[in-house]
Protein backbone atom coordinates (compact mmCIF):
# COMPACT_ATOMS: atom_id res chain seq x y z
CA UNK A 1 0.00 0.00 0.00
CA UNK A 2 1.06 3.46 -0.78
CA UNK A 3 1.77 5.66 2.05
CA UNK A 4 -0.98 8.38 2.48
CA UNK A 5 1.28 10.76 4.22
CA UNK A 6 5.17 11.30 3.99
CA UNK A 7 7.13 13.37 5.90
CA UNK A 8 10.87 14.22 5.18
CA UNK A 9 13.66 15.66 6.91
CA UNK A 10 15.29 17.72 4.64
CA UNK A 11 18.77 16.99 5.92
CA UNK A 12 22.46 17.49 4.10
CA UNK A 13 22.11 20.52 2.60
CA UNK A 14 25.55 22.20 4.21
CA UNK A 15 27.17 19.04 3.65
CA UNK A 16 26.26 18.52 0.73
CA UNK A 17 27.85 22.44 0.24
CA UNK A 18 31.17 20.88 1.27
CA UNK A 19 31.15 17.92 -0.24
CA UNK A 20 30.69 20.31 -3.61
CA UNK A 21 33.35 22.77 -2.64
CA UNK A 22 30.91 25.12 -3.05
CA UNK A 23 29.54 28.01 -0.73
CA UNK A 24 26.48 26.97 2.01
CA UNK A 25 24.44 29.22 0.37
CA UNK A 26 24.41 27.39 -2.63
CA UNK A 27 23.73 23.74 -1.11
CA UNK A 28 20.70 25.66 0.78
CA UNK A 29 19.40 26.68 -3.35
CA UNK A 30 19.88 23.26 -4.34
CA UNK A 31 18.20 22.10 -1.26
CA UNK A 32 15.13 24.20 -1.72
CA UNK A 33 15.39 23.51 -5.51
CA UNK A 34 14.53 19.79 -4.82
CA UNK A 35 11.51 20.45 -3.20
CA UNK A 36 9.67 21.18 -5.88
CA UNK A 37 10.89 17.72 -7.69
CA UNK A 38 9.97 16.06 -4.41
CA UNK A 39 6.50 17.92 -5.27
CA UNK A 40 6.15 16.28 -8.40
CA UNK A 41 7.16 12.77 -7.46
CA UNK A 42 4.39 13.06 -4.62
CA UNK A 43 1.79 13.79 -7.51
CA UNK A 44 2.83 11.13 -9.59
CA UNK A 45 2.38 8.50 -6.59
CA UNK A 46 -0.64 9.65 -6.00
CA UNK A 47 0.45 10.75 -1.99
CA UNK A 48 -1.87 12.63 -0.03
CA UNK A 49 0.10 14.60 2.21
CA UNK A 50 3.90 16.04 2.84
CA UNK A 51 5.71 17.13 6.19
CA UNK A 52 8.38 18.45 5.57
CA UNK A 53 11.50 19.89 8.08
CA UNK A 54 11.93 23.39 6.60
CA UNK A 55 13.64 25.12 9.36
CA UNK A 56 13.97 24.55 13.09
CA UNK A 57 13.76 26.57 16.05
CA UNK A 58 17.33 24.80 16.48
CA UNK A 59 18.18 27.38 12.91
CA UNK A 60 17.66 30.59 14.90
CA UNK A 61 20.95 29.84 16.63
CA UNK A 62 23.18 29.75 13.14
CA UNK A 63 25.41 32.73 12.05
CA UNK A 64 23.20 35.70 11.32
CA UNK A 65 24.26 35.77 7.34
CA UNK A 66 23.21 32.37 7.09
CA UNK A 67 19.91 32.64 8.42
CA UNK A 68 19.42 36.07 6.49
CA UNK A 69 20.66 34.32 3.72
CA UNK A 70 17.66 31.56 4.24
CA UNK A 71 14.59 34.14 5.22
CA UNK A 72 15.35 35.58 1.51
CA UNK A 73 14.92 31.90 0.04
CA UNK A 74 12.23 31.48 1.84
CA UNK A 75 10.44 34.80 0.42
CA UNK A 76 11.24 33.78 -3.39
CA UNK A 77 10.21 30.54 -2.99
CA UNK A 78 6.81 31.83 -1.14
CA UNK A 79 6.11 33.73 -4.13
CA UNK A 80 7.68 31.26 -6.62
CA UNK A 81 5.35 28.61 -5.42
CA UNK A 82 2.47 31.09 -5.36
CA UNK A 83 2.99 31.70 -9.25
CA UNK A 84 3.26 28.39 -10.14
CA UNK A 85 0.53 27.48 -12.79
CA UNK A 86 1.00 23.61 -11.77
CA UNK A 87 0.41 24.01 -7.93
CA UNK A 88 -3.28 25.70 -8.54
CA UNK A 89 -3.85 23.16 -11.89
CA UNK A 90 -3.29 20.00 -9.64
CA UNK A 91 -4.89 21.86 -6.36
CA UNK A 92 -1.82 21.77 -3.63
CA UNK A 93 -2.86 22.76 -0.76
CA UNK A 94 0.35 24.82 1.25
CA UNK A 95 0.69 25.07 4.54
CA UNK A 96 3.49 26.31 6.94
CA UNK A 97 3.18 25.03 10.56
CA UNK A 98 5.21 25.95 13.83
CA UNK A 99 6.44 29.21 15.80
CA UNK A 100 5.48 31.85 12.85
CA UNK A 101 5.86 34.39 14.50
CA UNK A 102 9.56 34.47 14.81
CA UNK A 103 9.93 35.14 11.21
CA UNK A 104 9.74 38.98 10.20
CA UNK A 105 6.58 40.51 9.68
CA UNK A 106 6.45 40.44 5.35
CA UNK A 107 7.68 36.77 5.37
CA UNK A 108 5.10 35.44 8.34
CA UNK A 109 2.68 37.42 5.69
CA UNK A 110 3.38 36.00 2.80
CA UNK A 111 3.38 32.93 4.15
CA UNK A 112 -0.31 33.38 5.41
CA UNK A 113 -1.27 34.85 2.19
CA UNK A 114 -0.09 31.58 0.41
CA UNK A 115 -2.18 29.18 2.58
CA UNK A 116 -5.16 31.35 2.00
CA UNK A 117 -5.18 31.27 -1.63
CA UNK A 118 -4.52 27.25 -1.54
CA UNK A 119 -6.61 26.84 1.66
CA UNK A 120 -10.01 25.18 -1.16
CA UNK A 121 -7.36 22.66 -2.62
CA UNK A 122 -8.28 19.47 -1.88
CA UNK A 123 -5.43 16.76 -4.09
CA UNK A 124 -2.04 17.02 -2.52
CA UNK A 125 -1.45 19.29 1.24
CA UNK A 126 1.99 20.33 1.50
CA UNK A 127 2.75 21.15 4.79
CA UNK A 128 6.15 23.21 5.70
CA UNK A 129 7.32 23.10 9.10
CA UNK A 130 8.93 26.57 9.89
CA UNK A 131 10.33 27.60 13.09
CA UNK A 132 9.17 24.14 14.50
CA UNK A 133 10.35 22.29 17.46
CA UNK A 134 8.37 19.12 18.44
CA UNK A 135 8.95 20.24 22.00
CA UNK A 136 7.35 23.96 21.34
CA UNK A 137 4.64 22.15 19.52
CA UNK A 138 3.92 20.32 23.04
CA UNK A 139 4.54 23.40 24.93
CA UNK A 140 2.36 25.27 22.86
CA UNK A 141 -0.16 22.83 23.05
CA UNK A 142 -0.52 22.33 26.38
CA UNK A 143 -1.00 26.27 26.59
CA UNK A 144 -3.82 26.09 24.35
CA UNK A 145 -5.68 23.63 26.26
CA UNK A 146 -5.28 25.47 29.44
CA UNK A 147 -6.37 28.29 27.92
CA UNK A 148 -9.51 26.65 26.28
CA UNK A 149 -10.86 25.27 30.02
CA UNK A 150 -11.60 21.75 28.52
CA UNK A 151 -13.59 20.17 31.53
CA UNK A 152 -12.26 16.94 29.95
CA UNK A 153 -8.41 15.74 28.31
CA UNK A 154 -8.24 13.00 26.30
CA UNK A 155 -6.08 11.07 23.27
CA UNK A 156 -8.31 13.59 20.93
CA UNK A 157 -8.05 17.12 22.47
CA UNK A 158 -4.36 16.31 22.81
CA UNK A 159 -4.24 15.80 18.81
CA UNK A 160 -6.48 18.86 18.11
CA UNK A 161 -4.24 21.02 19.44
CA UNK A 162 -0.95 20.45 17.82
CA UNK A 163 0.10 22.32 14.96
CA UNK A 164 -0.14 18.92 12.96
CA UNK A 165 -3.15 16.97 13.53
CA UNK A 166 -2.29 13.52 11.18
CA UNK A 167 0.18 11.22 11.52
CA UNK A 168 2.24 10.36 8.74
CA UNK A 169 2.68 7.22 7.58
CA UNK A 170 6.05 7.22 6.70
CA UNK A 171 9.10 9.35 7.26
CA UNK A 172 12.25 9.58 5.42
CA UNK A 173 15.63 11.13 6.35
CA UNK A 174 18.45 11.93 3.82
CA UNK A 175 21.98 12.83 5.44
CA UNK A 176 22.78 9.56 6.81
CA UNK A 177 21.54 10.44 10.58
CA UNK A 178 19.55 8.07 12.40
CA UNK A 179 17.66 10.20 14.65
CA UNK A 180 14.25 12.51 14.87
CA UNK A 181 15.57 15.62 15.81
CA UNK A 182 12.78 17.14 17.23
CA UNK A 183 10.75 16.44 14.55
CA UNK A 184 6.51 15.34 15.10
CA UNK A 185 7.48 13.11 18.35
CA UNK A 186 3.67 13.14 19.38
CA UNK A 187 2.30 12.45 15.54
CA UNK A 188 5.17 10.20 14.39
CA UNK A 189 4.34 7.14 17.42
CA UNK A 190 3.73 4.47 14.65
CA UNK A 191 5.51 6.05 11.68
CA UNK A 192 7.46 3.88 9.51
CA UNK A 193 11.27 5.45 9.58
CA UNK A 194 13.52 4.80 6.40
CA UNK A 195 16.77 6.21 6.30
CA UNK A 196 19.05 6.83 4.07
CA UNK A 197 23.11 8.02 3.44
CA UNK A 198 21.75 10.38 0.48
CA UNK A 199 22.23 14.04 0.90
CA UNK A 200 19.27 15.61 0.64
CA UNK A 201 20.02 17.90 -2.34
CA UNK A 202 21.37 14.48 -3.85
CA UNK A 203 18.17 12.77 -3.36
CA UNK A 204 16.91 11.43 -6.37
CA UNK A 205 13.26 9.98 -7.83
CA UNK A 206 14.78 6.24 -7.44
CA UNK A 207 15.99 7.22 -3.73
CA UNK A 208 11.80 8.18 -3.44
CA UNK A 209 10.68 5.14 -4.75
CA UNK A 210 12.59 3.42 -3.07
CA UNK A 211 11.45 4.40 0.49
CA UNK A 212 7.84 3.93 -1.23
CA UNK A 213 8.61 0.24 -2.22
CA UNK A 214 10.24 -0.19 1.44
CA UNK A 215 7.23 0.88 3.13
CA UNK A 216 4.91 -1.65 0.93
CA UNK A 217 6.95 -4.39 2.22
CA UNK A 218 6.65 -3.42 6.14
CA UNK A 219 4.13 -4.89 8.16
CA UNK A 220 2.57 -2.14 10.32
CA UNK A 221 0.95 -3.76 13.34
CA UNK A 222 0.46 -0.62 15.87
CA UNK A 223 1.04 -2.67 18.77
CA UNK A 224 -0.78 -5.24 18.25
Amino acid sequence: MIPKHIAVILDGNRRYSKKKGISSFQGHYKGAQKVEDLINWAIEFHIRELTLYSFSLENFQRSKKEVDYLFDLFRRNIKKIGNNKGVHKNRIRINFIGRLNMFPKDLRDSMIDLMNKTKRYDNLKVNFAMAYGSIGEIVDMVKNIIKKKYKKVDEKIVLDNLYLKDSPDLLIRPGGEKRLSNFLLIQMAYTELYFTEKLWPEFKKKDFTKAIREFEIRERRYGK
